[in-house]
């Protein structure tokens, strides 16, 4: 299954305009879910990203949407948390990979950095896939976009949507 992996859109509260990339890829990729990792900011955006999958969402720092704080489903048998990271004072790969554990999902898909990350880790045996899609809208220290995420029984891969 392809799942589309947003984040930090802040759509409503920072800006009224998404790159119109995100849609094309999206209308062009059709995804079977999308998640999206906090700092959604608007229901026009919930219901427009509706529009082209079922969306999974979790409440960031700067939403007041009525939303769970994370999340976990599960994708062609893998488990996929969802969260947004502000709750950590510290948020690095270690910090992220005990969480993921606690959670119990093989991939963890997580935002607030507004910046690119992919990784995997190993601990006692168990892999963890750590994926911060980064922000289409607003990037820190890194270019615009998105991510997709190939899940088919044991094997994830992840392909970066650039905007610029």
């Amino acid at each position: 299954m392809l799942v589309a992996v947003i984040s930090d859109t802040h759509y409503g509260n920072k800006t009224k305009n998404l790159p119109s990339l995100l849609f094309q890829h999206l209308e062009k990729k059709r995804p079977g879910l999308i998640l999206h990792a906090g700092d959604i900011t608007s229901p026009e955006l919930l219901e427009r990203l509706e529009e082209f999958a079922p969306v999974v969402v979790v409440r960031g720092n700067v939403d007041h949407l009525h939303l769970p704080e994370e999340q976990v489903i599960e994708v062609e048998g893998l488990k996929i948390g969802v969260l947004h990271g502000h709750q950590f004072v510290i948020m690095n790969a270690q910090t992220l990979t005990y969480k993921a554990l606690d959670m119990g999902v093989d991939v963890l898909v997580f935002g607030h950095t507004h910046r690119y990350y992919y990784d995997t880790y190993s601990f006692h045996g168990q892999r963890v896939v750590l994926l911060n899609p980064g922000s289409p809208t607003f990037p820190r220290m890194d270019s615009a976009g998105f991510a997709f995420l190939k899940v088919d029984s044991t094997n994830i891969s992840v392909e970066r949507i650039n905007f610029w």
